[in-house]
């Protein structure tokens, strides 16, 4: 299992750099090509364990004889580093989002519905932000999704992804897990959760 602040073996902040090195340098002239294929440690591209979907949807007041989650839209999927940090620089963040708004990130496969049978036995764990406190709200946020895609959780296959929901009064991030009943899993997503300033970013 990685250490805090490591995703796939290699610290967040020097992924980071890799991830956005050379984003404002031109582009170097094109190459011809040799009929070589690049390994992976030549495309410089490092895998996540798992793949991960980010999910956005806004109920609509007026419409209360909708289905739940019949607004949900999905964003976009991602397997590697790399393409979180492009997904994750290029949508809002929270708290930018106007109220009843939702991001979901949850492990590719798995829909953000208890009625998922990944989903159908689990639990969650909610941290409620003042609604006004907008740094903290990305922050813990974001801290989240790294925690997630980093595998940083020691029962990692009993957490089914995290909501952000932003609300007139109060926002919230949520924890899914998979088994309500495995106490050592809510234990250490709980202890995850409160460990706020535990990740480098």
């Amino acid at each position: 299992m990685a250490e805090a602040g490591e995703i796939s073996g290699a610290p967040v902040v020097e992924l980071m750099q890799e991830a956005t090195e050379g984003q404002e340098e031109q582009q170097p002239p094109p190459q011809e090509d040799s009929g070589k294929e690049l390994d992976a440690s030549e495309s410089k591209t490092h895998p996540l364990e798992n793949a991960w979907t980010l999910w956005f949807d806004k109920p609509d007041p007026k419409s209360r004889g909708s289905a739940w989650g019949s607004t949900m839209r999905r964003v976009y999927t991602f397997s590697t580093v790399e393409d979180f940090w492009r997904l994750y620089n290029n949508v809002m963040q929270p708290s930018l989002l106007s109220a009843g708004a939702n991001f979901h990130l949850f492990k590719s496969g798995i829909e953000p519905k208890w009625e998922d049978p990944q989903c159908a036995s689990g639990g969650k764990w909610t941290a409620s932000i003042p609604r006004g406190s907008k740094t903290i709200l990305d922050t813990f946020w974001l801290h989240t999704l790294l925690a997630m895609i980093g595998e940083q959780f020691e029962e990692g296959d009993e957490i089914c992804g995290a909501v952000v929901s932003v609300r007139a009064r109060q926002d919230k991030i949520a924890l899914w897990t998979r088994t309500a009943s495995n106490e050592a899993a809510q234990e250490d997503a709980r202890k995850e959760k409160m460990a706020k300033n535990r990740y480098t970013v």
